[in-house]
């Protein structure tokens, strides 16, 4: 998408007769004593709208939201200041994700790469996923090509890699996390202005991740932590889940539900928003359970309607206080 206002050029395909078609004009330069009403400019109009539309979508999170206003403000005058002819170096967009699983560090990821596709600064603006798994090869000369398939996908957009620092494992010595290291080093310098990297996992962890691997933590300018959900703002990502399915809770099982996910946040394997996600379908399996075994008549509302006894027969009420699983088949997940 080409807009006017503060995007940059974009490279656009080849023509049919194999030349490359001419780059659209750039934004107009602005003369010393010009002045711009901001509020007015179609890329901070669009950028409004998308940053709204990022603070409906999600619950929580206040200090990344803030983050990624900081971000996008930044950006968005650097473009200006390019019209105006001041000095403007392409700032550093490299960034690290800390916090648990089920935070939304991927989807904010995903927004972070329209987000910078709309202000210029990638050319598609794509999220490609990964894990350590699709970095590393299992035997020498199997990594390098693994990694750099990976990038070559994710090149034009945002790479994240999620709990990055299974990548360095120094008390293997015949590992080769090593060696995707070094190649993403490169390619997070040579490439900065096509590619942005996010390196997510706990933050205990990634320190220790940066302090083992300065290269890498000197090329990471943006921090950003995500908190875990309050009770409150998981029963808000609950009806938000609910609705988009089309269920709804009796008033009992509302009250069921809440005293399950108090339950749940304080027993291991916890995943905040995932976890919430993982309930509500296990509770749509008993719903449906029960009316199948009723038979009879049902309508719509049956349909949609998820009761008391399917919230209570989890057995996350029945875990003992300490917060551990009644028995060894509940030790794998949680019901």
């Amino acid at each position: 998408m080409s807009e006017p206002g503060f995007a940059m050029p974009r490279p656009g395909p080849a023509a049919a007769n194999g030349a490359p078609e001419p780059e659209p004009a750039g934004p107009e330069p602005l003369a010393p004593d010009d002045t711009v009403e901001l509020s007015e400019e179609h890329q901070a109009q669009r950028l409004s709208q998308m940053l709204d539309e990022f603070d409906r979508e999600f619950i929580g999170l206040a200090p990344v939201k803030a983050r990624v206003r900081e971000i996008a403000a930044l950006l968005l005058v650097d473009r200006l200041r390019q019209r105006y002819g001041l000095t403007s170096s392409r700032p550093s967009l490299h960034m690290c994700f800390t916090g648990s699983p089920g935070t939304g560090k991927t989807t904010v990821a995903t927004h972070m790469g329209a987000l910078l596709h709309e202000l210029g600064y990638l050319r598609k603006g794509q999220l490609v996923s990964v894990t350590r798994d699709d970095l590393v090869g299992q035997y020498v000369g199997h990594t390098a090509p693994k990694t750099k398939e990976v990038l070559k996908r994710a090149m034009g957009g945002v790479l994240l890699i999620d709990e990055a620092y299974y990548l360095y494992r120094p008390e293997n010595e015949r590992d080769y996390g090593q060696e995707a290291i070094e190649i993403l080093l490169q390619f997070m310098e040579a490439n900065r202005e096509d590619l942005v990297v996010i390196l997510a996992g706990y933050a205990d962890r990634m320190d220790v991740f940066f302090r083992s691997n300065p290269g890498m933590a000197s090329r990471v300018a943006h921090h950003i932590d995500f908190p875990d959900f309050t009770l409150d703002e998981l029963m808000q990502i609950a009806d938000l889940m609910l609705d988009r399915e089309q269920y709804r809770l009796s008033p009992a099982a509302e009250t069921a539900f809440r005293e399950y996910v108090d339950l749940r946040m304080h027993q291991p394997r916890f995943a905040n928003a995932r976890s919430i996600r993982n309930a509500i379908d296990r509770m749509r399996l008993r719903q449906a359970r029960r009316l199948v075994a009723a038979g009879g008549r049902i309508g719509r509302e049956d349909l949609m309607s998820i009761s008391d006894a399917d919230v209570r027969a989890s057995r996350v009420f029945n875990a003992d206080p300490e917060g551990r699983p009644p028995d060894r088949r509940a030790a794998a997940g949680t019901g």
